[in-house]
């Protein structure tokens, strides 16, 4: 993340510039936009654990054994739209995309299970390949139980969607492939808080919890979210936020689970800076 101390100096370059005089005071206005959309840059560090199989391969740090990149920055998009005339019912979406890939000598053995046959012994010395790509798509529905001019506090339900490809390639001494492909859904409860600090200044977080056991199948998450927004002009604001997020999937089934087509065990976790610009109205 070490571009990001540039970035934040154009934030408070164009804070400055714009001046008090940039936009009317909206002291008296309803503070809670109706229609919001963001966009920018998402730098983050995670950690992946996989596993191929229902029990008879090991389990696989993609940064440590693989060298997979921890450190990733992604364009990330994100809108709300409060689509009652008092504003209390919200709805949200946002998206981004984390796709790595290494290439690497491992040093030590490695063995996974493929959705199908045998399992797979790939030996130290081995020159691997291997991928993940991840897309998180998040919707969710609030609705605010305490709404005022300073505060809006709200709880909601909301749907992760997570289509994700993992894979490795082993040539050389011995070549091997294995690979999966699935979409993982997970429903979640949440909370939100938006606070109005000062006129044009906001602060806003939230967090959602699931977990859930049924069958061979186990799948947890745990989401947080800060930031602090600026709103210069009328429309338009700048913010910068901190996220993180964990999740554990694990299905010895494949059944258990309609559309989950998971063999094995996946547990991801990242926390990132969120660096934005918004337009509301």
């Amino acid at each position: 993340m070490r571009w990001f101390s540039p970035l934040l100096g154009i934030v408070l370059f164009l804070s400055i510039a714009v001046g008090p005089s940039a936009a009317d005071d909206t002291a008296g206005d309803n503070p809670w936009a109706t229609f919001s959309f963001n966009g920018g840059l998402f730098a983050s560090r995670s950690q992946t654990d996989v596993r191929f199989g229902a029990g008879l391969g090991v389990e696989v740090n993609l940064e440590d054994a693989l060298g997979m990149e921890s450190e990733t920055q992604v364009f990330r998009l994100e809108s709300y739209w409060r689509f009652t005339d008092n504003r209390k019912h919200r709805a949200d979406f946002s998206w981004f995309s984390l796709h790595r890939t290494a290439f690497r000598k491992i040093t030590e053995d490695i063995t996974v299970q493929p959705p199908e046959g045998d399992p797979i012994t790939i030996i130290a010395g081995t020159e691997v390949s291997s991928k993940y790509n991840m897309d998180i798509l998040q919707l969710n529905y609030s609705y605010s139980f305490i709404q005022d001019d300073r505060l809006d506090l709200a709880g909601g339900v909301g749907l992760y969607i997570m289509p994700i490809s993992l894979g490795i390639e082993a040539t050389g001494l011995v070549d091997e492939q294995a690979d999966q492909s699935f979409t993982a859904p997970l429903p979640a409860l949440g909370l939100r808080m938006d606070i109005l600090l000062a006129p044009k200044w906001y602060f806003r977080g939230s967090t959602q919890l699931f977990y859930l056991e049924y069958k061979g199948y186990t799948g947890s998450l745990t989401s947080t979210r800060t930031a602090v927004e600026y709103n210069p002009w009328t429309h338009v604001g700048l913010g910068l936020g901190m996220d993180a997020m964990r999740m554990s999937l694990e299905a010895n089934d494949p059944d258990s689970i309609p559309g989950l087509d998971l063999r094995g065990n996946v547990d991801f976790n990242y926390i990132g800076l969120y660096l934005y610009g918004r337009v509301f109205f």
